[in-house]
């Protein structure tokens, strides 16, 4: 990589997981010339294309917020609009007490619109607390509060042990007494700020969703892609090269520098580019430590962002061998104390993996969460073990995998504790006092694969600005950057 002028509209993307592939491909639409930089020997973050015995499946994030458009809408862009796929069920269970339970309906991250709709999954007690709410006084939520703290006052502990914390620790890898409930469920949160009730409020929310299936504003919740989610990264990087971006990989950047004529000089693999606006897409860690020289204040509150491990525990089983219950797999209650969180029945949930091959079934088990750091310690073998031991437990199987695979995600989940808004809020101040940077990806406004996809295109719109003092955008002009009629 040799060094390279200024220019006009040149940026480089630090951080090549779906948000920075996100920007780089926005930035090309509007003109600019793109460099995405990356420290790993591929692109796609924690979206990870894999196989098991000779079928194709997914290693991290196997589905994509549909009601969200950002990560739709990129998919159908960039030419996988014909392998958009919805769940082929959506019927999911608690394993908890020692048995399956139906997941039950009619509640907002695990959090009821009524007690009934929890009927069988809590105790008798517990049903009665949740009665309660609509008689007690307002709980302020003020500018945060944690889920679990908020919902136990309100409905009691068991809805926060028994339902909550197993739907919030699928998504965060996290302790729901801990998280904010205004960055990690903001739809909740607004509601709560505006009724005294949180049923009440659950059910308000409820009705809008219901008015907008009526209206025909709605489809399904969740999306994959046939071949996998991991081949939406594959297909950003590809179309981000035939627009004219470079994509480095096994580039790792140490160091981000102002320039004093303007601009930024960027060292990767060290050796030198110089850029006219940088779009820093890394993990925090990564984030802070090129932030230091220029941004020390930035630099300290993404060095305080802490995150979750995990690991995912891929099997493959003769079908003939391998009776399922009904559903698409189970959530497991940490009160419940089990070693796995959830399992999917990968080729039950995704029609296309069962017609890779009609002869084998996968699932998997995910294990680790925010603060248990010794499973993930454990050896492959012991984890497959374990993750049996568990599947046999709640499902009764127990047949001998064909192949297994153990995928780690070290540091894989930024945690959102309470005022996790306040220190966005806050990096973002420190940000934009440096002409030409922005900063997006999983630390800041959500971990899904929608919310990383927005947080780029914020990026981009801010770089907008920041890039008006720059006369061409190579043969555009800089206003280009802004989207053209219709956007």
């Amino acid at each position: 990589m040799s060094a390279t002028g200024t220019g006009t509209g040149q940026v480089v993307v630090i951080g090549g997981g779906i948000a920075g592939l996100a920007a780089a491909h926005r930035l090309l639409e509007r003109g600019a010339r793109v460099t995405m930089l990356e420290a790993a020997d591929r692109v796609g973050g924690k979206l990870l294309p894999g196989e098991i015995a000779g079928v194709r499946v997914d290693l991290g994030a196997e589905s994509m917020l549909a009601r969200r458009p950002e990560a739709v809408d990129l998919a159908r862009e960039v030419g996988l609009a014909d392998r958009l796929e919805p769940p082929a069920t959506a019927g999911a269970c608690l394993w908890t007490r020692g048995t399956l339970r139906p997941m039950p309906k009619g509640h907002v991250m695990g959090v009821p619109g009524t007690a009934a709709a929890l009927t069988g999954v809590l105790s008798a007690e517990g049903l009665a607390r949740v009665e309660r709410d609509a008689d007690l006084p307002r709980t302020e939520v003020g500018d945060d509060v944690a889920v679990g703290e908020y919902v136990a006052a309100r409905l009691g502990r068991e809805v926060v042990d028994r339902l909550v914390e197993p739907l919030l620790g699928g998504v965060y890898a996290g302790d729901a007494y801990r998280i904010s409930m205004r960055s990690a469920v903001p739809q909740l949160f607004e509601a709560a700020r505006r009724h005294t009730s949180l049923t009440e409020a659950v059910r308000g929310i409820q009705a809008a969703a219901a008015d907008a299936q009526r209206g025909g504003r709605t489809g399904p919740v969740f999306m994959g892609i046939r071949g996998g989610v991991g081949s939406l990264p594959l297909a950003v990087a590809e179309s981000v090269r035939a627009r004219g971006g470079e994509i480095r990989t096994g580039c790792p950047v140490t160091e981000l520098r102002r320039r004093p004529q303007g601009g930024w000089r960027v060292v990767a693999a060290g050796r030198v580019l110089h850029a006219d606006a940088v779009v820093l897409a890394a993990p925090a860690p990564a984030a802070a430590g090129l932030l230091d020289a220029e941004s020390p204040g930035a630099a300290a509150e993404l060095r305080a962002v802490e995150y979750a491990s995990m690991a995912l525990i891929t099997l493959a089983y003769r079908r003939a061998e391998a009776a399922l219950p009904e559903g698409s797999g189970f959530l497991v209650p940490p009160v419940d104390g089990r070693t796995v969180k959830a399992s999917t029945f990968a080729s039950r949930k995704w029609g296309w993996i069962a017609d890779e091959d009609p002869d084998v079934l996968v699932l998997r088990t995910s294990v680790g969460r925010y603060g248990e750091t010794e499973i993930l310690q454990r050896e492959d073998a012991e984890l497959v073990g374990l993750s049996r031991h568990d599947l046999r437990e709640a499902t009764g199987l127990d047949a001998v995998p064909l192949r297994t695979r153990v995928t780690r995600w070290t540091d894989g989940l930024p945690q959102y504790p309470v005022g996790h808004h306040a220190r966005v809020a806050r990096v973002r101040a420190h940000v934009a006092a440096l002409p030409g940077l922005a900063v997006c990806g999983a630390v800041y406004d959500g971990v899904g694969i929608p919310a990383c996809v927005a947080s780029a295109y914020a990026a981009v719109d801010q770089l907008a600005g920041d890039l008006r003092a720059v006369q061409e955008l190579t043969a555009h002009p800089v206003q280009s950057l802004h989207g053209g009629a219709g956007e």
